[in-house]
């Protein structure tokens, strides 16, 4: 519960990192995608009205990597979509069902197959 104390300063945290692509193995965003999800876990009651901020800063993340023609492999790639997708799952759960309805309108007018996929499990996670 002492989580709770600190969130406004961790989300800021936790958004900068996000924004930010850090070199070829994004340890940085990789960590801070574990530290989004234990926050979320244990902060749950304290997420729906962050869910704006974290939700912008998912989508951005997610677009970055898939656009990302940098040196960054593949299958590091495919674990930071990963952790995010996980992220935005977790964020559902405690919102209850919020994310999926705002996702509605970005996966229709979304036409990159690897952004849709990620909303797809979003949307069929129960």
């Amino acid at each position: 519960i002492l989580i709770a104390r600190h969130l406004k300063r961790l989300e800021r945290v936790i958004l900068g990192y996000l924004e930010v692509c850090d070199g070829p193995e994004e340890e940085a965003r990789l960590g801070i995608l574990e530290t989004l999800q234990c926050t979320i876990e244990h902060a749950w009651p304290r997420m729906p009205c962050r869910l704006p901020a974290l939700l912008k800063a998912l989508l951005k993340m997610i677009w970055d990597v898939h656009t990302d023609q940098g040196s960054t492999p593949e299958p590091v790639k495919a674990t930071l979509l990963q952790g995010a997708t996980e992220c935005l799952i977790l964020l559902d759960r405690c919102s209850e069902g919020q994310v999926k309805v705002l996702l509605e309108g970005v996966y229709s007018s979304c036409e990159e197959n690897c952004v849709r996929e990620c909303i797809r499990k979003v949307q069929e996670n129960t």
